[in-house]
């Protein structure tokens, strides 16, 4: 294991991933206050008196007068302003940031979460930003916030941060832990230099207590050293280094078919838990695995769902035999104790054969061998029969054998006559190569065997007997018999290992055809379809999927075969294999009555759903060999699904944050829009106490048109995010609807000269009538409020190459240039710093809402001369005729 080996290609190409990116560095800590912000700004400072071009993005200082002095001499980017439910928040400007371009910049916070409204919801996702831009990134986190331990941390403290990054993070990135005693923690918190003195009591009593801080000190500890070890395996496979490197422990145990396999794998468990160290349960797939029975393959399915459960990975290594099978896990692994179980063999046995336990303590001197013995097979054994006859061979193999030195016989014959030829014995190895390639290797000896005999009888002199009268000839037939049996024992080792690339080859080739036939699909039906149908075509039987049923348990949401069949146990241990998230069924030791196996989805922390396989009809479980192989697919299957489930939820957060924004806009309309018409009714109102004048009740007429106006906008946006709205489409005169829209919109233009340039001759279009009048109403409000006053607002409708526009042109100060579109956008105002217009921003988008119920288009631009034009089109679908030549 000491020697040289071949590059890891996926670590090379990791490491080519890296290539022209940004390194990080995460100063870990067991808690807030053991000076993680110090000490990254400490560091910082070194690297910028290097003369490296340092800045600040964020620190978070919290008061703290030694934190606030080491940011001194520093050049720190100014954080930009976010407005946030009437309070202004300050985050990172990442795009100035980028702007700069600084060789490193000091990211505090790792786990903080942004402000509504920035680019990205967390800061990690700010720095993979900077990082992909070549910027080297400084940045603080704590051991709680890690995803993966949050539930740990929240087991001890009572306290479950919300703030966290994924475990992913940590993997390219280089980790500093900041250490201190707990005490001295203590005492820190105790003199008011982590909290203000109230805070640092109601902490003291809390998360803050010693055996808190030890328990978050050992885990940051232990996490520095997995990302630190698992970086070093990187590294080491991507430069073909061998060695165990032994940075930390990693456990190994093998696996097999015999009695006691079990215990092999609790044995690894108790000491993967006491070296704190990952473990692995690998089995050795070699050519004598076909030869198993039932019972062999129900114990190695018992092991290796019981490593499983345990929370071990599992792994299936193809190889010619378990020895080297072995050796080259724990070479790819870099394994430090190796477990594997000592049978009760015979002396005659070893010396056939050879011990396993003697080889692996031999040939791996860097790797502590533990050696259990396992229990005693009972005699006779089940699937000896069938394990002798696959040793053995096929009858039909020594049939074909036969026949085959039969024909090169006879054909040595004929050419010995015809053509003198004087080594008949070369031709004797083609039926000892066939056969051996073909049937094994006691087959080809078998035909080595036969050859010797054949060659003797009938070309060695004295021919038509077995003896041989020249002594020289005896020489050329035991080399004969040795090159058969050596060229059998090559052919059949090519063959196995040819076997064993082939059914590696075929698995790699159903993990990436399942995954491929995933991703090109958009619906969850579909995929939960396929999922079932080539999971049934890879492993020959019938697949269901059951998903939780809305708190009614589980239902079959799709399945390969139509006519399965789920009874009440069947039921149960899918339930059961939901609830626990562990296989459960025939083949596992759980429910096993049941007649499918059953395997959870679990993506992350959520159970997905549950896959069911059903026996063969012959009650044959899936065989152990292929549990692997169904495990990666179920785990392909699950990021799948988690995918969709993301989707969903995004598209829920996404209904709540219009929801609370239409809330939001709604109060504040309530509080402004509507109070401001109200004032001038009730003003009016009770100046009708001393007399009423035509100018009052002229205000009253207005300001109550203006409040039906905007109760009508809010209840038509109702409307449109309802999907409510009910169509009468009819032939309209688009002059009468232009007119009958200005009268009523003759309060919102005083001020305004309205010019009307519509042809009467225009022809008729299809369209709502209600809704054509709203849109024209809301765009002329929209005209009124943003026209400068004393300038005209202009109707204007053209008809040209079938089409017709009708458009409101105003002299205000337009649009902001390369915007226009974003007006129609709910709740969308644009105001210049020196006016104020009133309005929430419902009205354009209204417009747009109804205009495109309609099939109609809207647009918004800027005039050349000044000021704003919106525009509908109404295609030539929607012109009904045309009562005279087309005018512009």
């Amino acid at each position: 294991m000491s020697e040289p080996g071949r590059p890891s290609p996926d670590a090379l190409l990791r490491h080519a991933a890296q290539e022209g990116r940004g390194t990080l560095k995460i100063f870990l800590g067991a808690a807030p206050g053991v000076g993680k912000t110090y000490e990254m700004l400490s560091d910082g400072a070194g690297r910028l008196r290097e003369g490296v071009d340092t800045v600040i993005g964020v620190v978070e200082t919290h008061g703290r007068a030694e934190t606030e002095a080491m940011t001194r001499g520093y050049e720190t980017v100014a954080r930009r302003s976010v407005p946030y439910e009437g309070r202004t928040l300050h985050e990172m400007d990442i795009d100035a940031i980028l702007e700069r371009a600084p060789r490193l910049v000091l990211v505090d916070e790792l786990a903080h979460t942004n402000a509504p409204g920035s680019r990205h919801p967390k800061r990690y996702q700010d720095v993979e930003e900077l990082l992909a831009a070549g910027i080297d990134v400084y940045s603080t986190l704590n051991i709680q916030h890690i995803e993966s331990l949050n539930d740990v941390v929240a087991s001890f403290t009572r306290v479950r941060v919300r703030e966290t990054v994924p475990d992913s993070i940590l993997e390219t990135a280089e980790i500093e832990v900041v250490d201190i005693p707990p005490d001295e923690l203590i005492e820190r918190l105790k003199a008011g230099k982590v909290y203000l003195p109230q805070e640092a009591t109601r902490a003291l009593s809390h998360f803050f207590s010693k055996s808190n801080l030890s328990a978050l000190r050992e885990l940051a500890l232990r996490r520095a050293a997995q990302a630190v070890d698992a970086q070093m395996l990187d590294h080491v496979r991507a430069m073909g280094l061998g060695g165990t490197w032994a940075g930390s422990e990693r456990v190994v145990v093998a696996i097999s078919e015999m009695l006691g396999a079990d215990n092999l794998v609790r044995a690894a468990k108790r000491l993967a838990d006491a070296l704190h160290a990952p473990w692995t349960a690998v089995f050795i797939e070699t050519p004598r695995t076909q030869g198993f029975g039932k019972e062999q393959h129900r114990r190695l399915a018992v092991a290796i769902n019981l490593a499983t459960q345990l929370g071990g990975q599992i792994a299936t290594v193809p190889a010619t035999n378990v020895t080297e099978g072995l050796k080259t896990f724990l070479a790819e692994f870099r394994g430090t104790h190796l477990i594997v179980g000592k049978s009760h063999r015979s002396r005659w046995f070893e010396l056939r054969h050879g011990s396993v336990v003697d080889r692996l303590v031999r040939e791996t001197p860097a790797v502590a061998v533990h050696v259990l013995p396992l229990d005693t097979e009972p005699s006779p054994r089940p699937g000896r029969v069938t394990r002798a006859s696959a040793r053995w061979g096929k009858p039909s193999g020594y049939v074909w054998a036969s026949l085959m030195v039969t024909a090169v016989t006879g054909a040595g014959i004929a050419l010995f006559h015809i053509l003198n030829l004087g080594n008949v014995a070369l031709l004797y190895l083609l039926p000892v190569m066939v056969a051996a390639s073909l049937f094994g290797v006691r087959t080809g000896l078998f035909a080595g065997l036969a050859s010797s005999l054949a060659y003797n009888f009938f070309f060695l002199p004295p021919t038509g007997t077995l003896t041989i009268s020249n002594p020289e000839n005896v020489v050329s037939v035991f080399v004969l018999l040795g090159v058969a049996v050596a060229t059998s024992q090559l052919t059949s080792r090519v063959r196995a290992q040819a076997d064993l690339a082939a059914s590696s080859a075929r698995v790699n080739a159903a993990l990436a055809g399942f995954l491929r036939q995933l991703t090109v699909l958009s619906d969850r039906e579909d995929v939960q379809r396929a999922i079932c149908i080539e999971i049934a075509r890879l492993f020959g039987r019938s697949v269901v999927f059951l998903a939780p049923a809305g708190g009614h348990g589980l239902s079959v949401e799709a399945a390969s075969d139509p006519t399965y069949r789920l009874d009440t146990m069947d039921l149960a241990a899918a339930g059961w294999s939901f609830d626990t998230r562990a296989a459960t069924g025939k083949g596992s030791d759980t429910l096993a009555a049941s007649e499918w196996l059953f395997q959870p989805l679990v993506a992350g922390d959520h159970a997905l759903g549950v896959l069911g396989l059903s026996d063969t009809g012959a009650g044959d479980p899936v065989r152990p060999d292929q549990l692997p192989l169904l495990a990666n697919l179920v785990d392909q299957a699950a990021l799948v699904l988690e995918r969709f489930r993301l989707e969903s939820e995004m598209r829920d957060v996404d209904v709540i944050r219009t929801r609370d924004k239409l809330r939001g806009a709604l109060l504040s309309s309530v509080s402004h829009d509507l109070r401001t018409p109200l004032t001038s009714v009730m003003a009016a109102a009770a100046a009708l106490d001393h007399g009423a004048t035509p100018e009052l009740i002229a205000t009253i007429k207005s300001e109550a048109a203006r409040l039906n106006r905007f109760v009508s906008n809010l209840l038509d946006m109702a409307r449109v995010e309802a999907g409510a709205l009910n169509l009468k489409i009819e032939a309209i005169d688009l002059s009468d609807a232009v007119t009958g829209a200005a009268h009523d919109a003759r309060g919102a233009l005083q001020g305004h000269d309205l010019r009307l340039q519509v042809p009467p001759d225009l022809p008729l279009v299809r369209a709502d009538p209600q809704l054509l009048h709203h849109c024209l109403l809301n765009l002329l409000d929209n005209a009124g409020r943003y026209g400068d006053p004393g300038t005209p607002i202009v109707i204007e409708g053209t008809h040209r190459f079938g089409t017709i526009r009708l458009a409101v042109l105003d002299e205000g100060p337009g649009l902001p240039p390369g915007r226009e579109q974003e007006v129609f956008e709910t709740f969308r105002r644009f105001e210049g710093s020196d006016r104020v217009v009133g309005g929430t921003g419902l009205g354009l988008a209204i417009v747009k809402a109804f205009a495109e119920a309609m099939s109609i288009a809207v647009e918004a631009s800027n005039r050349e001369e000044g000021g704003a034009r919106f525009g509908l089109t109404f295609p030539s679908n929607l012109v009904v005729r045309a009562t005279a030549p087309e005018s512009i």
